[in-house]
């Protein structure tokens, strides 16, 4: 998750020029926009073996790795959100597009999960704890961390995360792998390489927070796909605006240490200030970006469609989430994902 901040000068004026840009778009900019074609869609190819993946992934290397949101960025503070010249509303008359899950059902033992959630280990078990794990990559030469989600797809090998989670101020992440129910160090269903990483290119090409999409397609491991050993979930596009969401992550900072499986609950609003995102109550930090947003989501077994990704949070409004609408745009980039 990202915190957006202006430099300590000017910050009031910038936030405030934001808010008035946003309150003065008009209903007549809520047309949807139309997906880019396949072709558009900025993707990078890896040359790593999964030997070196491994040997240079070790325990001590992925616990001290630095959640991304919290690295020492080049050229000062984040970039402030910017919202577009014409805030449009993303798949506001798109027809909704539902990809069942693949994972297998497994019933928890304990009783209901807590509803609405602002932050808190999740205990219950389910399809949820294999599919979700931590993706680690090296940035800028610093090894960081964010969090993703193992997809049903044609290619059995699709993870789902945030744009900046494979592509950030201009450069793609090296070293990117995939850790399903990452424990402390440990990879007890293996470390999964990727082959491919790529983005929405509204985010490829300059980093629109409204597109914060990525997926990775990762190599098979001991002779099998990533959904043949820890399942996938299902997908939901142009699902529309305030659903019941579950959200999920592995945040590593304070006062997270991304050693467990964190989520939030409760009911998603749109966001009112600069974005077109989904808005939830959720005190996550750092590392958790990338992590799946579900909607349709069964505490017994732990399986749910993934309607966004945890993106980015607002300095000025604590414990608050906000994740990308999976508009035409996230779809199209799904269906190459899958295919690639």
């Amino acid at each position: 998750m990202r915190r957006h901040r202006t430099a300590a000068a000017g910050a009031a004026a910038a936030a405030g020029a934001l808010l008035a840009g946003a309150l003065s778009a008009t209903a007549a900019t809520a047309a949807t926009p139309s997906a880019p074609p396949a072709s558009t869609i900025a993707s990078f190819t890896q040359q790593q073996t999964q030997r070196q993946a491994q040997d240079f992934w070790t325990p001590e290397r992925m616990r001290s790795a630095t959640p991304l949101d919290a690295l020492p960025l080049d050229g000062g503070a984040l970039k402030a959100l910017k919202a577009p010249k014409t805030l449009k509303a993303p798949g506001a008359q798109a027809e909704t597009t539902v990809v069942p899950p693949t994972a297998p059902a497994s019933s928890s033992t304990l009783g209901p999960a807590a509803f609405p959630q602002a932050g808190g280990a999740w205990n219950d078990g389910g399809a949820v704890v294999k599919t979700s794990g931590r993706v680690f990559f090296t940035f800028q030469g610093r090894t960081a961390s964010c969090s993703g989600n193992s997809v049903t797809s044609a290619n059995g090998s699709t993870v789902i995360t945030a744009g900046h989670c494979v592509k950030y101020q201009g450069s793609w992440h090296t070293d990117w792998i995939f850790v399903p129910a990452y424990d402390n160090g440990q990879a007890p269903y293996g470390q999964w390489t990727a082959t491919q990483t790529m983005a929405i290119d509204q985010w490829a090409s300059s980093e629109n927070i409204n597109y914060d999409v990525g997926a990775a397609v990762v190599a098979p491991l001991n002779g099998k796909t990533l959904t043949e050993t820890v399942g996938a979930q299902g997908l939901e596009f142009n699902a529309g605006y305030n659903k019941r969401m579950y959200a999920f992550g592995f945040p590593a900072a304070d006062p997270y240490d991304g050693s467990k499986l964190i989520y939030c609950s409760g009911n998603s609003s749109k966001d009112w200030l600069f974005s077109q995102d989904h808005s939830l109550g959720c005190n996550m930090t750092g590392g958790s970006s990338g992590g799946p947003w579900f909607t349709s989501f069964d505490e017994a077994t732990g399986t749910g469609l993934q309607t966004s990704v945890n993106s980015f949070g607002y300095v000025f409004l604590p414990n608050r989430m906000f994740g990308p609408y999976f508009g035409n745009e996230a779809k199209a980039l799904y269906d190459k994902a899958q295919v690639s």
